[in-house]
């Protein structure tokens, strides 16, 4: 198998739903294993421990829900985006599904660069960016 990198997000409680809330956008399939499912009891053992959506456009996203008694490691998150970018038009798409329910902090609009970007925080507090190239080959 070939060595991959993925974002892998941690959520407080509610994995399920965004994970399910992604497949809905990106499509593809998802996968999620409970904690119960793993010899867990009681509190918790609903909860996400692990989730693999995969779609057909070869992204991949994994996520968690954090154990109880786990907080989610501070403020870090607010330094990481996912980045959606290609010249693909399925990629307003894209913007539309996650804008629902998000703070948008950059409206998708051309940008100096030419290419058309936007950023935002969805509804489950991840941050994404999302840039549609031109499909032209920069200048340089």
């Amino acid at each position: 198998m070939p060595s991959q990198l993925n974002p892998y997000l941690n959520f407080d409680g509610t994995a399920r739903e965004a994970m399910t809330f992604y497949q809905g956008i990106l499509g593809g399939s998802l996968d999620v294993m409970t904690f119960g499912q793993y010899g867990m009891e009681g509190e918790g053992a609903d909860g996400v421990m692990h989730a693999y959506l995969a779609t057909d456009d070869g992204f991949v996203l994994m996520a968690s829900d954090m154990p109880p008694g786990q907080d989610g490691g501070g403020t870090a998150a607010s330094n990481v985006h996912v980045s959606l970018s290609g010249d693909d038009e399925k990629l307003r798409g894209y913007w539309d599904g996650l804008s629902e329910g998000a703070t948008v902090t950059m409206p998708l609009e051309k940008q100096m660069w030419g290419d058309e970007f936007g950023a935002l925080t969805d509804r489950y507090g991840i941050s994404w960016m999302v840039n549609i190239g031109t499909g032209e080959a920069p200048q340089g």
